[in-house]
């Protein structure tokens, strides 16, 4: 109480004040822009795999079409595009000129002997066939005496070449030939053409097969008659 009449009312401090609340500590917040450089950063990582799994896939199929491509060349090759053996073939030999004549003094005999041989290549593959140059023989008892040359060619699918030879015999490799006297006094004269062919047959572009064709001819040359009286030809192919 004071004085003057006026009534004051102290309150208690210690009575009516309250505690003040603990301050706990606050989280820290992740920024706008953080959140953006994770959600960039997935982003990419998600775009390197797609791209990496992309190019597997090109791969792997770039690799199936390219294995069927060459399954179905590979089958087009040994069925449809099967290469098959160029034969040829002797089809006539003619004696163009035939001069004999004996010497009985020095037993030497005096020949001159020209040959036509008609031959054909024949191509029974679908592609086309080429060969090199090479030449025609003309053998007697095993030894060569004429020779005539054949050109490089290349024959078209599934047609048939035709060619003419002229074979001339060469004189002077017959003067050691003792056999050669008593053949031309008996009247026939044994003689053998060879004719040898090699080339390749390229199939599709990609395959390029060796091929080999030949063929050789026995026959008897009438003296009296000045023709062929007896021929047998064999053939023989080969890849």
């Amino acid at each position: 109480m004071s004085g003057g009449g006026g009534v004051s009312i102290k309150s208690d401090d210690k009575k009516d004040e309250k505690p003040a609340a603990a301050m706990l500590p606050l989280k820290p917040t992740a920024s706008p822009s953080s959140m953006e450089t994770q959600s960039g950063g997935g982003y990419v990582k998600t775009n390197k795999q797609r791209r990496k799994r992309n190019c597997k896939i090109c791969v792997c199929f770039s690799i199936l079409l390219f294995l069927l491509i060459f399954i179905v060349i590979l089958i087009l090759a040994f069925t449809l595009f099967k290469p098959k053996r160029p034969v040829t073939t002797i089809d006539s030999i003619s004696v163009d000129r035939l001069r004999a004549s004996v010497n009985p003094l020095l037993l030497k005999v005096l020949l001159n002997l020209t040959l036509n041989v008609d031959l054909s290549l024949k191509n029974p593959n679908r592609v086309g066939f080429s060969y090199g140059s090479t030449s025609a023989h003309l053998n007697y008892r095993g030894q060569l005496i004429g020779e005539a040359p054949l050109a490089a060619s290349r024959i078209a699918p599934r047609s048939t070449h035709p060619l003419n030879l002229t074979l001339t015999l060469m004189a002077d490799r017959l003067l050691s030939e003792s056999e050669l006297l008593s053949d031309v006094m008996a009247g026939v004269i044994p003689l053998n053409t060879f004719v040898k062919v090699s080339g390749k047959v390229s199939v599709l572009k990609i395959f390029k097969i060796k091929v080999q064709s030949s063929s050789s001819c026995d026959l008897n040359i009438s003296v009296s008659d000045r023709n062929v009286t007896s021929q047998h030809c064999k053939y023989s192919t080969k890849l």
